[in-house]
C-alpha cells in the first residue's frame, strides 16, 4: 500500500469516528430527553447496537452507491483524500455549533467537489455529468427531502395507531402493516439478488465495453442471456437456499467460461493495473512501465482459457514462466488461482442479498408491541402510569433498532470510500470484493465515536424541535429505523439526521402543528441544503492546496 492510501484509510476511519459522535444524538436524543436512560447509559446502548449492525447488513448496497457517485476515471487517491479532509472539517464545524447536519451528505459533497476540481485541473471546464454519476447524485439529493418526509409520515402513522383506543383495530392494523412490510422487503431481496448476479456476470462492464467496441456485442448478449436464466433460477431462493440455487445455475452450464474472466481480474489486481494507469496519466515517467506491464499481461491472455482444464499448479507454472515471475510472485499467483471457486463465489453473492434477519426482526418487534398492548390494556387494568412505563421500556427497543439502522447506513458510506480508494490503487477489482476487515473497522469506528457522545447536538434534537414523551420517542425511533432499513435495502445513502428529525417533527405535528418549533426546523433545513455545496467548495480548496505541495 502507498503512504497516501494508508493515510486515506486512517482519515476515513477518523471520519467514521467523528460521524459516530456527531450523529450519536440521532440514536439517543429522544431516549435521553424522556429520561429513559442517562446520557452515559444511552451512548453505551447506542454504540453497542451500532456495532450489532455489522452482523446484519452484508450486501453493502449503500457503500456501492457512495463509491460510484463519481465516474471511475476521476476517482484518484488525491481526490478521495481531499474529499475526506473537507468532510471532516465540515462535520467538526457543525458539531461545534450544535448543528445536526448530515455526515452522509458531507462525505458525498466532499467527494464530488474534489472530483470536479480534479477534472477542471486536467481538462478545464467540462460537463458535470461527465464527472459525477448524475442519476445517483439526483437520487441522493431527492432523499434529502424524501427521507425526513418518509420518516415524518411513518411516525405520524405509528403515533395515530398507537394512541387508538380500540384494541383489536390497533392489533389488526399492526398485523396488516407487518405483513405488507414483509413482502416489500422480500421484493427488495430479490432485486438485490438480481443486482448481485448482474455484477457476477459483469453485465454493466460488458455493456460499456460493447458500446465502445462492437465486436464485443455478441459476448455481451450471450452473458445477458445467461444472467437472465440465472436470475430466473434464483427466484427459488426462499424455498431452496443459496447453495442449491448456485448448484442449479452451475449444473445448467451458466458459469462455464467465467473462470477466464476471474483469471484476468486476478492478474489485474496482482499487478495493480488500474492504479498504474491512473499514475501514468499524471506522471509521464510511469507511462512506459505501465504499458510494458499491460502488454505482458496481454500476451498471457491465451493461458486464461486453460483454467479448470489443467491443474492449478500447471497453470501457475505456465503463466509464471511466460511472465518470468519470482518465486514469491508465483506463490501469490498460485494462492489466487486456488482461491477462485465459481460456484462458491456465486453462492456468496446470492446469500449476501438475504434480508430475512430484518424481516423476522420486524415481525418480532411487531409481536412485542402487540403483546405489550395486550398486557397493559387487557390483562392488567389500564392506567396512565402503567402505559407510561410500558412506553419507556419499548423505547429501549426502538432506540436499539434505530441504532442498528444508523450503524448499517452510516458505516457503509465510509466502506464505500475506502473500497473506492483501493480500487483506484488497483488493489481491488470492484467494491464487492472488499475484504472483511473494511466493514469490521468501519463499524468499530462508528461505535467508538458514538461512545464519545455528541452532547451539543443532543440538546437540539431532543428538546428544541418539540417536547418528546416516551410514546412519541417510540414512534419517532421506530419510524426512523423503518426508513433507514428501507433505504439501505435499495442502496440510497440517506442522512440519519434528516430521517430522525422528520420523524420527531411527525410525532410533534400529530399533537398539533404548533407543537413543532418551526423556526428551529427551518434553520435545520438550511443546514441540510448547504451541506453538499459547502463541502464541495471546501474539497475544491483542499484539492488545489494539495496540488501546491505535491
Amino acid at each position: 500500500m502507498s503512504i497516501l492510501l494508508i493515510l486515506i484509510i486512517f482519515l476515513a476511519l477518523v471520519f467514521d469516528y467523528i460521524n459516530g459522535f456527531h450523529d450519536a444524538a440521532n440514536s439517543i436524543a429522544t431516549v435521553v430527553s424522556t429520561k429513559v436512560l442517562t446520557p452515559f447509559q444511552a451512548v453505551v446502548w447506542a454504540a453497542f447496537f451500532n456495532f450489532v449492525a455489522f452482523f446484519i447488513f452484508k450486501d453493502h448496497a449503500v457503500a456501492d452507491t457512495i463509491a460510484k457517485t463519481v465516474k471511475s476515471e476521476y476517482i484518484t487517491l488525491p481526490v478521495i483524500f481531499c474529499g475526506l479532509i473537507a468532510a471532516i472539517c465540515w462535520n467538526l464545524i457543525t458539531w461545534w455549533y450544535g448543528i445536526p447536519s448530515s455526515s452522509s451528505h458531507t462525505l458525498i459533497g466532499g467527494f464530488a467537489g474534489a472530483a470536479i476540481a480534479h477534472a477542471f485541473d486536467k481538462k478545464g471546464i467540462i460537463g458535470l455529468s461527465l464527472i459525477v454519476e448524475d442519476r445517483k447524485i439526483l437520487q441522493i439529493i431527492a432523499f434529502i427531502f424524501l427521507a425526513p418526509l418518509i420518516g415524518m409520515v411513518v411516525a405520524m402513522f405509528i403515533t395515530i395507531v398507537t394512541v387508538n383506543q380500540r384494541f383489536f383495530l390497533k392489533i389488526g392494523i399492526i398485523a396488516v402493516s407487518t405483513t405488507f412490510i414483509w413482502f416489500v422487503f422480500d421484493y427488495f431481496q430479490q432485486v438485490k439478488i438480481n443486482e448481485n448476479l448482474s455484477k457476477f456476470y459483469g453485465i454493466s462492464k460488458l455493456k460499456t465495453a460493447a458500446e465502445n467496441n462492437p465486436s464485443l456485442t455478441a459476448l455481451y448478449e450471450q452473458e445477458l442471456v445467461r444472467y437472465k436464466k440465472a436470475s430466473k433460477i434464483s427466484e427459488q431462493y426462499n424455498k431452496i437456499g443459496a447453495h442449491k440455487v448456485a448448484l442449479q445455475i452451475e449444473n445448467a452450464g451458466l458459469v462455464d467460461g467465467l473462470g477466464e474472466r476471474k483469471m484476468k481480474e486476478l492478474l489485474s489486481v496482482m499487478y495493480r493495473v488500474e492504479g498504474l494507469k491512473k499514475k501514468a496519466e499524471s506522471n509521464p515517467e510511469m507511462r512506459e512501465h505501465t504499458d510494458s506491464i499491460i502488454n505482458n499481461l496481454t500476451l498471457i491472455v491465451p493461458y486464461y482459457s486453460l483454467y479448470d482444464k489443467i491443474s492449478d499448479e500447471a497453470l501457475t507454472d505456465s503463466i509464471s514462466n511466460a511472465l518470468g515471475l519470482h518465486p514469491s510472485e508465483r506463490a501469490q499467483l498460485l494462492q489466487g488461482i486456488n482461491g477462485i471457486h465459481l460456484r462458491q463465489d456465486l453462492e456468496k453473492q446470492i446469500k449476501r442479498a438475504d434480508n430475512s434477519i430484518i424481516r423476522y426482526g420486524i415481525v418480532v418487534i411487531a409481536a412485542i408491541f402487540s403483546l405489550s398492548f395486550l398486557y397493559v390494556e387487557k390483562i392488567r387494568k389500564k392506567s396512565a402510569s402503567r402505559t407510561g412505563k410500558m412506553f419507556k421500556r419499548l423505547q429501549l427497543l426502538s432506540s436499539a433498532v434505530f441504532s442498528i439502522g444508523h450503524g448499517g447506513n452510516d458505516a457503509q458510506k465510509v466502506m464505500g470510500i475506502i473500497a473506492a480508494a483501493m480500487v483506484a490503487e488497483g488493489l481491488l477489482i470492484d467494491i464487492k470484493s472488499m475484504p472483511n476487515w473494511i466493514p469490521l473497522a468501519c463499524y468499530t469506528a462508528i461505535a467508538a465515536g458514538t461512545m464519545s457522545g455528541g452532547w451539543k447536538i443532543i440538546k437540539t434534537m431532543g428538546t428544541k424541535i418539540t417536547k418528546v414523551t416516551p410514546l412519541e420517542g417510540v414512534a419517532a425511533e421506530t419510524a426512523g429505523a423503518m426508513t433507514l432499513f428501507m433505504t439501505e435495502q435499495i442502496g440510497i445513502p440517506v442522512s440519519t439526521t434528516h430521517t430522525i428529525t422528520g420523524a420527531i417533527i411527525g410525532v410533534g405535528a400529530t399533537k398539533r402543528l404548533s407543537a413543532v418549533r418551526w423556526g428551529v426546523t427551518v434553520n435545520l433545513i438550511w443546514a441540510w441544503i448547504l451541506t453538499i455545496p459547502v463541502s464541495a467548495i471546501l474539497a475544491t480548496i483542499a484539492y488545489f492546496i494539495f496540488k501546491l505541495f505535491m
